[in-house]
């Protein structure tokens, strides 16, 4: 899954375009990405760089990544040395994972220089360093000090030094006597960490890749290669290098059956057999678009909003544990009925008890074999009184059940709420969802509502989608735009979908009168099912009504309704299904 320096080369291929275009727009979205976006001649693209340890790299990008309100120290600093600059090439080294952008700049004083951001990308050693025309780094997105790394510093007015370098060969120019005598150097281990070493800029991927090939998928090691190994491997090697240098690639994308992102490569990858789903892409800058995008996401969303990760979770803890509580109580009050029989046993029995007593024997009158039972006393208390004891507990937990039952019926409710939000957090994709969120939680006392800067942030609007047959969907956001979309857009005989207990969006679909097809149907409950928690799952229940069915309950939380005149499907979630029906802004 890491980029290796062959794919970062075909991405500088694709971004080489972009010299002479100048820098319009600098943003950070996380602490460790960078957007710049550049404008030229006939139009814009955006370049994403990235120093983050599991997804450093460097693409043009066509996600939508949010522009955080108050900019980072480094954001500034870029946008004051490269405001306006102009590109003036991209650099680099053979297969080494690093590329460096220069560009002309303007000083404070008005004078031209040069200045060069280099995109190490290097695992957790991953950077973002903004080099001065001296040869200096004025600073970079993460500064290395002595006590992260003795070999390297990375801190500002330091010189800039290009990481070591180990003499490895270059696949695309590689011989056949050099491969052999490369391999000859290693006597036992496993073939592909050899081809690893061996050459520059190759992913255990594509090494694993020319190993299959050349032992026809069987587990060879080193020491068990033969002359026929060899040569094949040899052809298949020299056939990547043909096909790498005449641009006849393959961008595959690999995927779970569960539609998790697995690796990606620029040829076409057969080791995993039928496990894995293989996806093609048009280019490689459109392959790591796509290959990290939710990912992505995701991680600057958990970045954003990590004390509401940790208030929902530690919310659910709470709320599971009193569940818990109160079942255990619940399942004391079963004792009732015999409280209510040993005091009956000993009313009937009065005159038989005596002050001082711990205990008595009496017939239980109620079972027809009239058993023997031992019924505990309190010495200290009167006979009347220890009748009245068990029949007083009796009563307790009478009441006790019906409290108790009510209680772990709202506590269940309130855990479904919480888990609703946990849903929405984890789909949340901008600020403005997770301020939505803030608030709404705010609404319910869970939060301190906080004193807002300003104007309060504008609704979002819904989701829109619209079915392959032309009808249109919406879908909610979060709790307080379900209720809105559900009870209030929505018309009788609109279409109202949510995942069978399972937590999700409310999706409406809009019939405007006419009769929703089946492939509408299907489409919209596929839509209900991947904004959901069950969007990974292979088979998902949705539910679904006309609108006029669904109610909101006096006092229920935001989201939660009650429905009737039911029916239910089954559908697969698919992210490339649901990106082809959303509705073009």
């Amino acid at each position: 899954m890491a980029l290796d320096g062959a794919f970062l080369h075909l991405v500088k291929k694709e971004l080489d375009f972009l010299e002479g275009a100048r820098v319009d727009k600098v943003y950070q979205p996380s602490r460790e990405q960078m957007v710049i976006g550049f404008r030229y001649r006939g139009g814009s693209s955006r370049v994403l760089f990235s120093a983050a340890a599991d997804s450093a790299r460097v693409h043009i990008t066509a996600s939508d990544i949010d522009n955080p309100a108050v900019p980072p120290m480094f954001c500034m600093l870029m946008r004051k040395h490269l405001g306006g600059a102009k590109l003036l090439g991209i650099r680099q080294d053979g297969f080494e994972r690093i590329l460096c952008f220069d560009f002309e700049c303007m000083n404070e004083l008005g004078d031209t220089v040069n200045m060069t951001l280099v995109c190490e990308i290097m695992g957790r050693y991953s950077n973002l360093i903004l080099v001065g025309d001296d040869g200096c780094i004025i600073d970079s997105i993460r500064r290395v000090d002595a006590e992260m790394s003795r070999a390297r510093l990375v801190l500002p007015k330091m010189k800039y030094e290009l990481p070591p370098r180990d003499s490895r060969l270059m696949f695309t120019e590689a011989s056949e006597e050099e491969i052999r005598s490369a391999l000859s150097g290693y006597k036992t281990g496993d073939i592909s960490k050899a081809l690893v070493k061996i050459f520059e800029g190759i992913s255990p991927v594509i090494a694993r890749e020319w190993v299959f090939y050349a032992t026809r998928g069987e587990d060879v090691s080193i020491s068990e290669i033969d002359e026929n190994i060899i040569l094949r491997l040899v052809f298949r090697i020299r056939q990547t290098a043909e096909q790498y240098k005449n641009g006849e690639l393959q961008y595959t994308v690999l995927r779970t059956r569960e539609n998790l992102p697995k690796d990606f490569s620029f040829i076409n990858i057969q080791q995993y057999g039928t496990i894995l789903i293989t996806q093609q892409k048009e280019s490689a800058c459109e392959t790591l678009d796509y290959f990290y995008a939710a990912r992505d996401t995701e991680s600057r969303i958990k970045q954003r909003a990590n004390d509401l990760f940790r208030l929902l979770m530690n919310l659910t803890e709470r709320i599971s544990k009193r569940i818990s509580n109160q079942q255990a109580e619940l399942a004391e009050s079963d004792r009732k009925e015999e409280y209510r029989l040993m005091g009956d046993l000993l009313s009937a029995n009065i005159y038989r008890l005596k002050k001082g007593d711990r205990s008595v024997v009496l017939e239980n009158f109620y079972d027809e074999s009239c058993p023997q039972v031992e019924i505990k006393l309190d010495e200290r208390l009167s006979p009347s009184q220890n009748v009245q004891k068990y029949y007083q507990n009796y009563k307790k937990l009478v009441t006790a059940e019906k409290i108790l039952a009510e209680q772990i019926k709202k506590s269940s409710e309130e855990l479904v709420y919480i888990e609703s939000v946990f849903d929405s957090l984890t789909r949340a994709r901008t600020d403005l969802d997770i301020i939505e969120l803030r608030m709404e939680l705010a609404e319910q006392g869970y939060l301190r509502a906080s004193k807002m800067k300003g104007r309060p942030p504008k609704e979002q609007p819904p989701l829109k989608f619209r079915t392959s047959d032309g009808f249109q969907v919406f879908v909610g956001r979060n709790n307080r735009q379900n209720d809105r979309l559900t009870l209030k857009t929505a018309g009788k005989t609109d279409i109202w979908f949510h995942t069978h207990d399972i937590t999700g969006s409310h999706v409406i679909l809009f019939t405007e009168g006419q009769e929703p097809t089946d492939t509408a149907v299907m489409e919209a409950a596929m839509l209900a099912a991947f904004h959901s928690r069950g969007r990974n799952s292979s088979q998902v229940p949705v539910d679904y009504t006309e609108a006029r069915y669904v109610k909101k309950p006096n006092g229920a939380k935001p989201g939660m309704v009650i429905f009737t005149n039911n029916s239910t499907v089954y559908v697969k979630p698919d992210e490339d299904a649901v990106n082809s029906l959303k509705e073009s802004r």
